[in-house]
């Protein structure tokens, strides 16, 4: 039997609580082994604006032509290894992929989502960041998009969970974009200057994101705004990456994934390079399976306070 001391004891636990956070952020190893194997062409490239850097994971797909870019804005966890996975399988689909770290310099040593100790801590870190400040790093990402020579001028957000709120929000913000797609985050309070067509992705069983959706509809409708937003029943928040997990145990996070997936880049494919407003809102359920919601990230769902996550 092991004899400690308490100085031994304290220094024990400490490096035993360590171990578990350590294993709560490897666990997208399953995502980064997907990465990995990869066939697609991945760089990291740096995004500068005013005194700040911003580094971002970007994705290529191997077609002849030139392709619309998606910015794809992560989670409340950073720029996590599914993050970078997902933007992955988006290029894999025909789309060039700029993926922003929005916690470049912020991590310990001047370092980004990679450097946090624990996943608590990049929680905190995330939800700390200033929403000007986000739009600003999102601004340097569009601009680097609209130039790239591979790109045919055409970008779109793309945002989960915290980064679904961001993707809303910087919506009133851009004006260049052809589209914008929302999972499970909140509506802002105002959506009077969004230009382009608004596509949300909800779990049905997320009540705090859901109960947010009918004021968006009845904003975005009495704007002339296009939203179509689709509730997949039997489905938690986060489905996205839990529905790929191969950890999950709730059957309608995977059948939402695929369902999501297929709408969206259904969607990315048939994006216009000028879209324009339109007075059509659309709320549609999909997939009427039961189970146990598993949230899975946070952000502020008042609709009222969007804008100022």
């Amino acid at each position: 039997m092991m004899n400690f001391r308490p100085r031994s004891l304290t220094l024990f636990v400490g490096l035993l609580l360590f171990c578990i956070a350590t294993v709560t952020i490897q666990a997208q190893d399953w995502a980064k082994a997907r990465l990995e194997a990869s066939p697609r062409h991945h760089e990291y490239v740096t995004l500068k604006h005013d005194n700040r850097t911003v580094h971002a994971f970007v994705v290529y797909p191997e077609v002849k032509g030139k392709a619309p870019v998606v910015i794809l804005i992560h989670e409340i966890f950073g720029l996590s290894d599914w993050a970078k996975e997902m933007a992955d399988e988006l290029a894999a689909e025909g789309f060039i992929v700029v993926a922003p770290d929005l916690l470049s310099g912020f991590g310990p040593n001047g370092g980004g989502s990679s450097e946090f100790p624990t996943q608590d801590a990049t929680v905190k870190a995330v939800s700390g960041l200033d929403p000007n400040g986000v739009n600003a790093d999102l601004d340097a990402a569009a601009d680097y998009a609209k130039h790239i020579p591979a790109g045919d001028g055409k970008i779109a957000t793309v945002g989960f969970c915290w980064g679904g709120g961001k993707s809303f929000a910087f919506a009133t913000h851009r004006k260049d974009l052809s589209a914008v797609f929302v999972f499970y985050g909140p509506g802002p309070a105002d959506v009077t200057a969004i230009n382009a067509p608004v596509y949300g992705f909800y779990a049905g069983n997320d009540a705090r994101i859901g109960a947010t959706i009918p004021a968006t509809v009845d904003a975005m409708k009495a704007a002339g705004k296009q939203y179509e937003p689709v509730t997949y029943d039997g489905a938690g928040h986060g489905f996205m990456r839990a529905g790929e997990d191969p950890g999950n145990t709730v059957p309608g996070n995977k059948t939402a994934r695929e369902q999501g997936f297929a709408r969206l880049v259904s969607l990315l494919k048939t994006m216009k390079s000028a879209p324009r407003a339109s007075n059509e809102s659309q709320v549609k359920t999909l997939s009427k399976k039961a189970a146990v919601a598993t949230p899975a990230c946070h952000e502020d769902a008042k609709p009222t306070e969007a804008a100022k996550l």
